[in-house]
Parts: C-alpha cells; sequence; structure tokens
C-alpha cells in the first residue's frame, strides 16, 4: 500500500511540478473527477490521479514508437486540462510502454492511428474514467491528438492522433498537437491496413504491428 501510494505522489507531482514549456506564475487550478469502474478494471497498476490540473502552460510527451519517436505538446490552457493531467500521470506510471496501437483509419471520413489500450481496441484501460472536456467547437486537423472513448464521460487511457483528417462531431477531449515525428505515423498509414472494422476497408489493424516502446515527459 505505501509503495502505491508512493507512485501517486510521483505521479502527482511531476504532472503538476514539470512543465515541458515554462508556465505563468500563477498556477491556477480546475476540479477534475475520476471516477473508479469497477466493471473494467485497470489493465495495469496504475492509481488514479489527483483531482485537479493546471490551467497554465503546456508539456511535452514523446511516443517512442517502433517506427520512430513522436512528441506531442499538450495544452494545460487549452479545453481539456483534466485529460492533459491524465495522461501525464499515465505516462509518468509507464502504463504506455511496451503497448500496441491496434487501430488505423485512412478513410474519407477518418484518419486515426489509435493507441492507448492495452488488450484490443477499446479493451484495457486504467480502472477509471473522466468526463469529456469539449466546447462544442472542436475540430481535428492533422496532428491532434485527442482522447478516445466509447460514448460520452467514458475517457480513460485510450487517445488517437489525426494523421490526416477526422470529419467526427466535436465529442472528443483535444489534448494539443504532433510538434515533431509525423513521418513516422505517415510511415505507418503507408505500410497498410488490415480491414478489421465494420466502417469499411480503410478501417482496422495495422498491416505491420505498431508498438509504443516507451512514453516519456519531454522530447
Amino acid at each position: 500500500m505505501k509503495l502505491r501510494w508512493g507512485l501517486a505522489l510521483v505521479g502527482v507531482l511531476g504532472a503538476l511540478l514539470v512543465p515541458a514549456v515554462p508556465a505563468s506564475a500563477s498556477s491556477v487550478v480546475v476540479p477534475c473527477q475520476f471516477t473508479p469502474t469497477p466493471s473494467n478494471p485497470a489493465a495495469r497498476p496504475v492509481v488514479r490521479p489527483l483531482p485537479f490540473a493546471l490551467t497554465r502552460g503546456s508539456v511535452d510527451v514523446t511516443f517512442r514508437f517502433n517506427y520512430g519517436p513522436v512528441t506531442v505538446r499538450l495544452d494545460r490552457a487549452g479545453a481539456a486540462p483534466c485529460a492533459v493531467h491524465n495522461m501525464v500521470s499515465l505516462v509518468l506510471q509507464r502504463f504506455y510502454d511496451r503497448s500496441q496501437c491496434w487501430r488505423l483509419s485512412n478513410s474519407s471520413r477518418l484518419g486515426v492511428l489509435q493507441c492507448g489500450d492495452i488488450y484490443e481496441v477499446e479493451k484495457g484501460g486504467p480502472g477509471y474514467k473522466f468526463p469529456d472536456e469539449v466546447t462544442g467547437a472542436e475540430t481535428y486537423p492533422r496532428g491532434t491528438i485527442a482522447m478516445g472513448n466509447q460514448g460520452p464521460g467514458t475517457n480513460g487511457s485510450e487517445f488517437f492522433i489525426v494523421h490526416s483528417f477526422a470529419n467526427i462531431p466535436a465529442n472528443y477531449s483535444v489534448l494539443g498537437r504532433v510538434v515533431s515525428g509525423m513521418s513516422a505515423i505517415d510511415h505507418m498509414v503507408a505500410d497498410g491496413i488490415i480491414p478489421t472494422d465494420p466502417n469499411g476497408p480503410l478501417d482496422g489493424a495495422p498491416a505491420k504491428p505498431v508498438k509504443i516502446q516507451r512514453a516519456a515527459l519531454g522530447r
């Protein structure tokens, strides 16, 4: 139990105090709600983030894929500070390390790489959920990183990165955008897709496995 709370403290302090881009002098916070999901337990041992998040500055996260590194800049000052706080916490607890991205799409409606599920598409989350943070004005151009979900208020560990565009409703909390490494994702797309989704032949599993070898703060 002591080890578990120790990990929690490390995760929270890191999430709140290690911005990759300097924050403003005032550390304004907002409340967050992370609710346990007993029917969908954690796929890996993690603790919930503390229920508040910074709303100033940004933080870089680098996902080291087997195709190469991809760095995203998460915007704490955007519409989804709790989602950013959550991703930083999961990165610090190494939830995403040695995981696989199970879905890749390249249709006229949706061009995304979906990651963050440990077992398979939409299965294997952190054992909790939290509400959507959307304004209704969200758009999802190339390079966007956003939370995936299975309906309203079901955010956990799943996320997607847009490699072309995503013509979808504004129901997905935007975390930030890719600042380097889009060529690695383009390479994944060029390698093709194995159709496994009823949405069509350009939606399914990557033809060659896409794996996150490690995720870490910084570049």
